[in-house]
């Protein structure tokens, strides 16, 4: 797979000066250039910068880009944009100033590529879960549908059927653009993406046109960011806030937080989905099992390969989008009984012996709740051995909560490390192990390497037992002291079980 850094430099599009500037509002400008001056680059990196550039100066979270713009010059940077003008502009380069060079950024890319989003029906899905499954389950209806379709997530980026490693959940604004481009392009007509909060409050989804918004829910995250839970709801909020007119805004109506969502949304279609409440979309479990589930769509019975409350409501939300994109209702249930579930959520394997792992990328305390109670649900007799972590350098505070929720719902927790980061991994333990009291700390084991931790798990389980192995999901590398090794959940556990992936 190709990644998103070799599109970094994939500004093949020329255009023109006034072209772009069409794009945002200015303050002011100082210096003189040509409306007609062709840009040959879009950038906010000074590193990426070449002959007849325009270098976007954004104020990261610990960088501050207006300090590179007099680098950004130097090596041929003939347009800025900026919140604040340099000590020095030379002759021959114009400086635009903006309110929000962030947002700025964004209108820019999407008027250098083109306005690609113009060109597609293109979904966006915000939540704290969910947010891959319903994205890339859209995607694969429109696949079925007979379409050419793209892809934005956590896990790949889809160009039709070519696959873009991707390594944000919402890329920054150019790359994002220019693989919209590509998509449109290589005649993709639907594209289903992952807003995260990060994206919305950065504005990297500034200038795209969507054609609907999807609420899942919203829980602890991201914390070590927002700093506060309104924040955090707010930069959710903000993507439906800008949502166009003739767009839609469908919400989960079993999150308390969805009827926000739909609070003071321009767009014309708003709606909800349920699988407990009255709602425009309503989904029951009839059955569920270990191996799928027996659902219910407004009258309409379907078995399903997906397993668990939370499914049910991801696939609730892909009913109600896929009618509102004005499939029909008997065609969309079809495409439903056909989806598999995506690499890395609740994704079952089975050892020779009888015992069940679960591979999950569940990495909150509301994420392991969910997937806890299902495998209670569909497994109750099972012994629940939960192998979790927490990241470093991210939120501290839902450390505790989470191992806190592992221990309440499984007969043995192991603690173990996820992405570390630059943190010390057994500090990471400590600040997880608060959470306990001490008859759930007889229960837990802490077991820095990840590896071993897995091979306990294994070793602890027997014949109908189930194990999680949760916070990592898809995920194929691991950070360990600002070092990223390979490392697979899935693989690991196979080599435990003595089975092939």
């Amino acid at each position: 797979m190709k990644m998103d850094s070799d599109y970094k430099m994939n500004n093949i599009h020329k255009v023109s000066l006034a072209g772009l500037l069409d794009a945002i509002t200015i303050k002011e400008r100082r210096g003189m250039l040509s409306a007609d001056t062709e840009i040959a680059l879009l950038t906010a990196d000074s590193r990426q910068v070449v002959a007849g550039s325009m270098f976007v100066a954004v104020p990261g979270v610990s960088v501050d880009g207006h300090k590179y713009i007099a680098s950004a010059i130097a090596s041929g940077a003939v347009a800025i944009v900026a919140e604040h003008y340099p000590e020095e502009i030379p002759a021959g380069v114009l400086v635009v100033l903006v309110q929000d060079s962030r947002e700025a950024l964004g209108r820019l890319a999407s008027r250098f590529y083109g306005d690609p989003s113009e060109e597609l029906t293109l979904v966006g899905v915000t939540g704290t879960n969910g947010k891959t499954t319903i994205a890339t389950l859209l995607y694969e209806i429109a696949r079925q549908r007979g379409l050419k379709a793209g892809l934005l997530s956590t896990v790949v980026n889809m160009i039709d059927t070519e696959a873009v490693a991707a390594d944000h959940t919402t890329p920054d604004p150019v790359v994002l653009n220019a693989l919209l481009r590509r998509m449109a392009d290589a005649g993709c007509s639907f594209v289903s993406m992952e807003v995260s909060s990060h994206a919305a409050d950065q504005h990297r989804i500034a200038g795209l046109t969507f054609a609907g918004g999807i609420f899942t829910n919203l829980t602890r995250d991201h914390l070590d960011y927002h700093k506060t839970f309104d924040a955090y709801l707010q930069a959710k909020k903000s993507f439906f806030d800008k949502l166009p007119a003739d767009a839609f805004a469908l919400v989960n109506a079993d999150d308390s937080h969805g009827r926000v969502m739909l609070q003071n949304t321009p767009a014309k279609f708003k709606a909800t989905y349920s699988t407990r409440d009255l709602a425009d979309y309503k989904v029951k479990i009839i059955e569920d099992r270990i191996d799928g589930m027996l659902l219910d769509f407004d009258g309409s019975q379907v078995e399903t390969m997906f397993v668990g409350h939370f499914n049910a409501s991801n696939l609730a939300a892909v009913y109600g989008a896929s009618l509102l994109l004005g499939v029909k209702k008997d065609d969309t249930l079809v495409y439903i009984s056909k989806l598999m579930p995506v690499a890395g959520r609740f994704q079952p394997f089975r050892s020779p012996t009888g015992a069940t792992a679960i591979v999950d990328y569940a990495h909150t305390p509301d994420a392991l709740i969910n997937v806890l109670d299902t495998i209670r649900e569909v497994a109750p007799d099972a012994k629940v051995i939960a192998v979790c972590g927490a990241g470093g350098n991210r939120d501290h505070g839902k450390r505790p909560l989470m191992a806190r929720a592992a221990a309440e719902r499984s007969d043995v927790v192991i603690l173990t490390s996820d992405n570390p980061r630059n943190e010390d991994p057994v500090a990471i333990l400590n600040d997880m192990l608060s959470g306990l009291d001490a008859y759930q700390l007889e229960r837990t084991e802490t077991i820095v390497d990840r590896r071993a931790a897995i091979s306990r798990a294994v070793e602890l389980a027997g014949p109908g037992d189930v194990i999680l192995i949760a916070g990592k999901g898809h995920e194929t590398t691991q950070e360990i002291a600002g070092q990223v090794y390979h490392f697979d959940d899935r693989e690991e556990v196979c080599r435990a079980f003595g089975i092939n992936k």
